[in-house]
């Protein structure tokens, strides 16, 4: 399972289809996010659940 952010989708896709993996899934949150706060990056990680949830095949 990978997070990384909306900027890093084509090399993302890339490494994975380089990888073995194509059409691998992998969730993503806003760029950038170096400079916020820890609870702007709460608020992204809460956000980003469901979609780590669906992506592990686990309920929610």
């Amino acid at each position: 399972m990978s997070i990384c952010t909306d900027a890093f989708v084509v090399p993302a896709q890339a490494m994975a289809r380089v990888h073995g993996f194509p059409g691998y899934e992998f969730a993503t949150v806003p760029h950038p996010i170096a400079s916020l706060d820890p609870d702007q990056i709460r608020g992204l990680a809460t956000g980003v659940v469901p979609d780590v949830l669906r992506i592990l095949g686990a309920e929610s």
